[in-house]
């Protein structure tokens, strides 16, 4: 009886040890990370923060009238971990503005994962996920700035507003699906709550972003 405990016991750890083997966490939210993040500025600065709470680091952004973005350059094999996993709030919103054009091409969270496809960054291929203030889950369209770059609505506050989401997606298929790219690398990732169209005011916060294998 004590072997077979012992040998279940020891499948249970290798199991374990084989999941969290195929889960690659992105961001770390802390101040050590926060100083190596690199800043893209697009109209102003949006202020993020830490914090923490029962279950874990997050980031708290706000942005009036502000664009910037976080950015970590990261190596992600999406042929063993194609799907991102966001946990995310959107406190105050965006409501009114048509995100799809650009005048109101705001977002009060946003996490984009990017594919390097030439030597700029022009060039480069995204998907952006979003956490919308108008539309609904599942609707996209190419960012009316470029059409290398989709947008996404993972979440959407017409349904959860001021309350944390956790949502996942098949990256490697949706690179398939909107750039027509057999992607098995990903390059980077990165975190906006930009507001620098629409001049109005969002507060969200990003928490737990990593990829898995399912």
């Amino acid at each position: 009886m004590f072997k077979k405990i012992l040998s279940i016991t020891i499948v249970l750890f290798f199991s374990q040890q084989l999941l969290m083997a195929e889960a690659i966490k992105v961001f770390e939210f802390s101040e050590d990370e926060m100083e190596i993040l690199k800043v893209r500025k697009i109209k102003g600065k949006t202020t993020y923060i830490l914090g923490s709470n029962e279950n874990g680091n997050y980031l708290r952004a706000e942005a009036e009238g502000k664009a910037s973005g976080l950015g970590k350059e990261v190596t992600i094999n999406l042929l063993k971990t194609p799907f991102i996993n966001i946990t995310w709030k959107v406190q105050k919103d965006l409501s009114g503005i048509i995100e799809n054009s650009k005048k109101g091409h705001d977002y009060a969270a946003r996490v984009f994962v990017i594919k390097k496809t030439g030597a700029t960054a022009l060039s480069n291929r995204a998907i952006n996920y979003v956490f919308s203030s108008n539309n609904l889950v599942d609707e996209n369209w190419a960012s009316p700035y470029t059409k290398k770059s989709i947008d996404y609505v993972l979440s959407t506050t017409k349904k959860n507003l001021d309350e944390w989401v956790t949502v996942k997606a098949n990256v490697r298929e949706h690179f398939k699906k909107f750039h027509d790219l057999d992607v098995k690398e990903l390059n980077g990732v990165a975190i906006m709550t930009d507001t620098d169209n629409s001049k109005l005011k969002a507060i969200s916060y990003y928490q737990n972003i990593y990829f898995s294998s399912e």
